[in-house]
């Protein structure tokens, strides 16, 4: 996941002292918000004179056709308008470079997103825009989940309450960038936050159950229902891996693919022979919905083996979801 560092959020140091510290510590962009203050392209003329690094350009106005001559002057890598501040729908010219995107706070529906398909990307804020260190709302979890189930394809960045414990969590998630601000600077520098931000894990806030999947997006079989046929479909159409196994509420265990391989290997010469519950996992490494972030890791840590993914129960042993390595696996390579 990048990290976008959001410049106007030091307070004690010059525009250029900031934006060279970003750029010595290697931060994936440079955040701009620009509260419809024209003002702001001075600074991005400034910043393309000082360095390189991409600018992520986020504009908050009620006409946002003032600034399109201007992103031509200017053009930027990322350029996102905020949506409950326009009056009507918006069609950016063509001819503006840069990746467009579109913010929406947390109160407003990812699916306002239909009508602008043709942009690149979603910002969730998750604060109040314009405010800094603000609490990050695990609402806006549920909200990452949504859109990218309903645009695969397109990238989600984040904007509010980033820190250590949420930076792992969205990394987790799989998504693309987050913008960071009062968390970069009110450490003891920023090469120390961005560590934080991208490898260590901080107190936990957040429970397991903020951003696991929830059982109804987790491929899952009924025991009464089990055959290879009905194993091999569920975890086909749920591209987890795996499918978990309940008998009524209760969690029985989860079959996976390598579950699946070890079976079909022993008894390739005859299938018939496959009992289909001999295929289940009934002492999976689980962890509790109400665990934290810490809580999780430690049992992640004290496996033996690589962990992709691990059910989610509660204290009554009934599932209640998945949470999932994969994209934090694939994000570390």
């Amino acid at each position: 996941m990048k990290i976008s560092g959001s410049i106007y959020s030091d307070k004690k140091r010059t525009l250029k002292e900031t934006v060279r510290d970003l750029e010595v510590h290697q931060v994936d962009m440079l955040h701009v918000d620009c509260n419809d203050d024209i003002s702001v392209f001075e600074d991005i003329a400034k910043i393309r004179s000082w360095c390189n690094s991409p600018i992520d350009l986020h504009i908050i106005t009620e006409t946002p056709e003032k600034y399109f001559e201007l992103l031509k002057e200017n053009p930027v890598e990322y350029v996102t308008f905020q949506y409950e501040n326009l009056k009507e729908r918006l069609f950016i010219p063509k001819d503006i470079p840069g990746q467009k995107g579109l913010a929406i706070t947390t109160p407003t529906p990812v699916d306002v997103f239909k009508y602008y398909e043709d942009f690149d990307f979603i910002l969730i804020m998750a604060t109040i825009p314009g405010q800094s260190g603000g609490t990050f709302d695990s609402h806006n979890f549920r909200k990452i989940r949504e859109f990218q189930k309903m645009y695969p394809e397109k990238n989600v960045h984040v904007d509010g309450g980033v820190n250590g414990e949420v930076s792992f969590i969205l990394r987790n998630m799989g998504v693309h960038s987050s913008v960071s601000g009062s968390f970069l600077f009110k450490g003891a520098s920023i090469g120390q936050a961005l560590m934080d931000l991208t490898k260590r894990n901080l107190q936990s806030q957040f429970k397991v159950r903020d951003f696991m999947i929830p059982l109804d997006e987790c491929p899952h079989l009924q025991l009464d229902d089990l055959d290879l046929r009905t194993i091999l479909e569920s975890i086909d159409k749920g591209k987890q891996g795996l499918t978990l196994v309940l008998d009524g509420s209760k969690f029985v265990g989860i079959v996976s693919n390598a579950d699946v391989r070890k079976v079909l290997i022993k008894h390739f010469d005859n299938l018939k022979d496959v009992n289909p519950e001999s295929l289940i996992n009934k002492k999976p490494i689980t962890v509790m919905a109400s665990a934290n972030v810490d809580e999780m890791l430690k049992i992640v840590r004290q496996q033996s083996f690589p962990i992709m993914y691990m059910p989610v129960v509660n204290n009554e042993q009934e599932v209640e979801g998945i949470v999932s390595f994969i994209n934090l696996i694939k994000g570390e390579i």
